[in-house]
C-alpha cells in the first residue's frame, strides 16, 4: 500500500507541476494580448482607423447634401421626369450617414476597447463606401438622362425663375438686421448680419454663373452643366443663409418677449427652494442655503443687461436651473420635480434652439469633421425628443442634452475653420 501511495506521489505531483506552469503560462499569454490590445500602440491604430473612417463618413455627408442640391435641382427644373434611382440613393445615403454617425459617436468614447474601435470603424469604412458606391452609379444615370432629354436653355430659364422667387422670398436681409442693430447688443445680431451679407452675396454669384451657363449654351461644343451646378449649390447656400438670418432674427424677438417671464419663473423656482430647504437637515440645509445664495447673486446680475441681451438672458437662465436642479438634489417630491421642470422647459428649448441654429451656421461655414457633424446630428435628434416627449422632466433632459451637443459641435467646427480642415 505504501508502494501504491507513493506511485500515484510519484505520478500526480509532476503532473499537477505541469497543468499549474501551463496555466501561468496561459493567463500570462491572456494578460499580455489584452495589455497589447489596450497599449499606447493599440490605442494609436484604433485611432488612426476612427480617424479614416471619420474622413469617409465626412465624404458622405456631403455627398449626402450633393444629393439634396441635385434632388431639388431635378425637381425644380426637370418637374420630377428624371429617373427615381437619385432619389432612392438619396434615401439609402441618408439612412446609412445617420446610423454610420451613430456608430462613429459610439466609438469616440476614449473608454472604448481599441479593438471594438477598429471593429466599427471598418464597419463604418465599408457601409459608407457601399453608399458612395450607388450614389455614384445614380449620378451617373441621372447625368445621362439629363443629356438625352433637356435642353440648357430650359434648365438656364428654370433656374432664374429660381432666382427670381428667391429674391422676393429673402425680401430686404438689410432691414431685419437694422431692426435688431437699433435694439440689442452686437453679439445678438452679429450672426444675422453674417448671413445677410453671405445670401446678398451668393445671390450675386448665382446671377454670375447663370450668365455664364448662358454664355456656354449658345456654343453646341459646350457644356453648360457644370455652371448650372455651381449656380445651384450658391442658391442653395443662399437659401440657408437666408433662413438662418431670419431664424436669428425670430430668435431674438422671441427672446425679448421671454425675458421677464424667464426671470420671474427663475425668482420662483428660488423661492420655492428656500422652502425645501427648510424641511433639511442642518449640514444639507446649509449647503444648499449657499447654493442658492451663489444663484441668486448670479441672475440679479444678469437682470441688469437682460433687455440688450435678450437670447444670452434666456440661455444662463437655462444654465442657473439646470444648477438650481442639480443643488436640490434628492431632496424634492416628485411632484416639485414636475413643476419645476415645466417652468424651466420653456426657456432651456429656447435656449437649446438658439444653440443649435450658430452650431448649423458653423457647421456649414467651415469643413467640420465627423466629431463635429456627429454631435450636430445628436443636438438635433435630443432637441426632437424634447419638443416630443409628454413627459416635462424628460423633455427638460433631451434639451438640455442637446444644448451640451450643440455646443460641443459649434466649438469644434470653430477650431477647423480657425485652425484649417482636421483629418
Amino acid at each position: 500500500m505504501p508502494e501504491l501511495a507513493a506511485a500515484i506521489m510519484g505520478w500526480l505531483v509532476p503532473a499537477l507541476v505541469v497543468f499549474g506552469v501551463t496555466a501561468l503560462a496561459v493567463a500570462a499569454i491572456v494578460w499580455a494580448v489584452r495589455r497589447a490590445r489596450r497599449s499606447p500602440r493599440a490605442r494609436a491604430a484604433a485611432e488612426r482607423e476612427r480617424a479614416k473612417a471619420g474622413a469617409t463618413l465626412v465624404k458622405l455627408d456631403d455627398e449626402v447634401a450633393e444629393l439634396d442640391l441635385e434632388v431639388g435641382l431635378s425637381g425644380a427644373l426637370y418637374g420630377g421626369d428624371a429617373p427615381a434611382s437619385l432619389r432612392r440613393a438619396r434615401l439609402t445615403a441618408q439612412h446609412v450617414r445617420n446610423d454610420a454617425f451613430e456608430d462613429y459617436r459610439a466609438i469616440s468614447d476614449p473608454t472604448v476597447a481599441p479593438q471594438e474601435v477598429q471593429r466599427v470603424s471598418a464597419r463604418i469604412e465599408r457601409r459608407a463606401g457601399e453608399a458612395l458606391a450607388t450614389v455614384a452609379a445614380a449620378r451617373k444615370e441621372h447625368g445621362a438622362w439629363v443629356t438625352a432629354n433637356v435642353s440648357a436653355a430650359g434648365q438656364i430659364d428654370a433656374a432664374r425663375r429660381r432666382l427670381a422667387a428667391l429674391h422676393a422670398s429673402m425680401g430686404d436681409p438689410a432691414a431685419l438686421v437694422a431692426e435688431l442693430s437699433s435694439r440689442f447688443a452686437e453679439e445678438e445680431w452679429r450672426d444675422a448680419s453674417r448671413s445677410a451679407h453671405a445670401a446678398l452675396s451668393e445671390v450675386t454669384a448665382a446671377e454670375g454663373h447663370l450668365d455664364a451657363a448662358a454664355a456656354r449654351a449658345a456654343d453646341p461644343s459646350l457644356s453648360a452643366l457644370p455652371d448650372l451646378a455651381a449656380a445651384e449649390r450658391a442658391l442653395r447656400q443662399a437659401e440657408a443663409d437666408a433662413r438662418n438670418l431670419e431664424e436669428t432674427h425670430r430668435l431674438v424677438l422671441q427672446a425679448a418677449q421671454a425675458v421677464p417671464d424667464e426671470i420671474a419663473s427663475a425668482r420662483t423656482a428660488l423661492r420655492q427652494a428656500s422652502v425645501t430647504r427648510e424641511h433639511l437637515d442642518a449640514a444639507d440645509a446649509a449647503r444648499l442655503g449657499t447654493e442658492l445664495h451663489a444663484i441668486d447673486g448670479e441672475l440679479n446680475r444678469i437682470e441688469t443687461d437682460a433687455a440688450r441681451h435678450p437670447t444670452r438672458t434666456v440661455d444662463a437662465i437655462a444654465r442657473l436651473r439646470s444648477r438650481l436642479d442639480l443643488a436640490l438634489g434628492d431632496a424634492r417630491t416628485s411632484q416639485q420635480r414636475l413643476r419645476g421642470a415645466r417652468t424651466a422647459l420653456p426657456g432651456t428649448l429656447a435656449a437649446a434652439r438658439g444653440a443649435l441654429a450658430q452650431a448649423e451656421a458653423s457647421v456649414s461655414r467651415s469643413r467640420a469633421g465627423a466629431d463635429a457633424r456627429s454631435r450636430l446630428l445628436s443636438a438635433q435628434r435630443e432637441l426632437a425628443r424634447a419638443r416630443q416627449a409628454q413627459d416635462p422632466v424628460a423633455a427638460l433632459d433631451a434639451a438640455r442634452r442637446a444644448m451640451r451637443d450643440a455646443e460641443d459641435a459649434k466649438a469644434l467646427a470653430d477650431f477647423v475653420r480657425q485652425a484649417g480642415p482636421l483629418g
